[in-house]
């Protein structure tokens, strides 16, 4: 609900402080003094695009704060939670526009971007008039106003889920139909691409292993004449033969030395064994050598094949087995795509089901819920002076989406026989009004928290009329705590709560706009103004009083 309002350098308003009590608030005066700068501060305060400028002139900077109570007000809460705005019972927002045209708004002293701002003040207030586009007129939110009404949450979130899984179902067989028909389309590049590398039978490693054969093999020449001369120098009449002999000696001189020799011959003897093992390793070596040129030249042959293939897939060699697997896997795909096609259309299918049995039936909640709409609707106009107006919620079929698959539109037959249409296309000024104001009696149930601000919505009406109006707010006010309204039918302002009146005056050669509450015989007054014009009859004091006496009845 909100308490307070105060603006400073506003637009006509120099300094202004309002405090708004629950119930019907209402906001009067001559046309032209300023009360529609009240409801544009209010927006702007709440995050309305509105004017780039509303600065008052000569002026730097201009500002207005709104103070709302919250408490139990669940919705808001949870935005200020996300936001990590610190809570109370209390909302203070507080937004200024520079006379350069920048903004900036806090809440609850913390600085807020203007779409933040504008998500809360739509759970804060509701704006509603005869170009309430944005609202009630809007055939985009009929839906959502029918299922609010209908309570249909439970159901709706079934639906959400279904739509969602259907959602998953359908990407899932697009991509996999989509990833089948590529390969389809390249299944003989593949093919033909597996055989080519399948043939080589390559392995991670082998390009090192054949790279290293290779210089082995074409500097064998000068390493097989190295091995050759080193392993002469070992052979038997070289260092194996005076090692053998150093052996012998040794051993015939040990005959006459007890043990002093034993440790050398034993060194000498494993020396022979070492220098033995020496020669049959080099003598492998020289066999691995042992090879012709034909041998080479399949070896490279091997590397070329092997390295021409890794350039034409833009590959290494080693990344090759890698290609390999994966178009198998490509293969192995392709063959099974059909099965698993299938499968998912099989799922797709059951979630498609699914979808629709849950829209049935929320579709038969809501044409439940629009038939009594409907007659509500119908009996709210009556005692509006519109006993003719014929009030119908169209429920058609709509592409499936997460809603279900219904499109609903509020439409109305202003006189018997007429067709229906839309209400903004059919409906005149003051019918419009009083459609909207039928339309939230009916649309509110127990919805509590949120302000609602008419402005002159009673226009075009009087008398009986005016006053069923009236009574309609002071209900709406009843149901959810607050309602501001600007008026000039004097029925609806011997109504409210709180009256304030909107005046204008002339200070230092400039207008400014004053707000006043009052009470009591300005109150007597002021409704006698509204009902007789500049000169104020005693009939129309006394039309006045009868006017708030009838007031406490309703």
């Amino acid at each position: 609900m909100l308490r307070e309002l105060e603006i400073k350098d506003i637009l006509l308003i120099d300094r202004l402080s309002l405090q708004f009590s629950s119930g019907l608030n209402a906001f009067t005066g001559e046309t032209g003094t300023g009360k529609s700068i009240l409801l544009d501060c209010l927006g702007f305060v709440l995050g309305a695009r509105g004017q780039a400028l509303m600065v008052r002139d000569e002026m730097e900077r201009g500002e207005v704060v709104a103070i709302f109570s919250i408490e139990n007000h669940d919705k808001v809460n949870l935005i200020l939670d996300d936001a990590d705005l610190m809570k109370s019972n209390e909302l203070i927002i507080r937004r200024v526009n520079f006379s350069d045209g920048r903004k900036a708004a806090w809440v609850n002293d913390k600085r807020v971007s203007p779409e933040f701002l504008r998500n809360l003040g739509e759970n804060l207030i509701e704006f509603h008039g005869q170009h309430d586009e944005r609202g009630l007129l809007d055939p985009k939110g009929h839906l959502q106003l029918l299922d609010q009404f209908a309570q249909t949450a439970p159901s709706l979130n079934l639906v959400k889920k279904a739509f969602l899984s259907l959602k998953e179902n359908q990407k899932a067989l697009d991509a996999l139909s989509k990833k089948n028909q590529e390969l389809a389309e390249e299944e003989d590049l593949i093919r033909y691409n597996l055989e080519e590398i399948s043939n080589l039978e390559t392995y991670s490693g082998e390009e090192a292993e054949l790279d290293s054969k290779r210089r082995l093999m074409q500097n064998s020449q000068s390493i097989r004449k190295n091995i050759t001369e080193a392993s002469s120098f070992l052979e038997r009449d070289a260092a194996e033969g005076q090692l053998s002999n150093a052996i012998k000696l040794l051993e015939k001189a040990a005959q006459n030395v007890e043990n002093v020799l034993d440790e050398p011959i034993e060194a000498l003897r494993r020396a022979e064994f070492e220098l033995q093992d020496a020669q049959s390793g080099i003598f492998d070596v020289l066999s691995s050598l042992s090879f012709n040129s034909e041998e080479l030249e399949i070896l490279e042959d091997r590397l070329f094949s092997l390295r021409g293939l890794s350039r034409k897939h833009k590959l290494t060699v080693d990344q090759l087995p890698e290609f390999e697997r994966k178009l198998k896997e490509k293969l192995t795909f392709l063959e099974n795509g059909t099965k698993n096609i299938e499968g998912l259309k099989i799922s797709y299918d059951e979630a498609l089901n699914e979808f629709i049995d849950l829209s049935k039936s929320l579709s038969k909640e809501r044409q439940k819920a629009a038939g009594l709409l409907d007659t509500m609707i119908e009996k709210e106009l009556k005692p509006l002076k519109m006993e003719r107006a014929r009030f119908k919620t169209e429920i058609n079929q709509a592409s499936l989406n997460e809603f279900g698959q219904d499109s609903v539109s509020f439409t109305i037959s202003t006189n018997s026989g007429s067709s229906f249409g839309s209400l903004i296309k059919i409906a005149s000024g003051g019918e419009l009004s009083r459609f909207l104001l039928a339309l939230k009696v009916c649309l509110t149930n127990d919805q509590k928290g949120v302000s609602m601000v008419f402005d002159e919505i009673d226009r075009g009406v009087g008398g009986a009329t005016a006053d069923a109006v009236g009574r309609r707010l002071v209900q709406l006010a009843k149901k959810n705590a607050q309602v501001l309204v600007v008026t000039h039918s004097p029925q609806v302002a011997a109504l409210a709560e709180k009256h304030f009146v909107v005046s204008k005056e002339i200070k230092n050669e400039k207008s400014l706009s004053r707000v006043n509450e009052i009470r009591d015989e300005d109150c007597v007054e002021e409704i006698a103004r509204m009902i007789s014009g500049d000169r104020i009859t005693d009939e129309a004091r006394e039309a006045s009083r009868v006017l708030i006496s009838g007031a406490s009845s309703a």
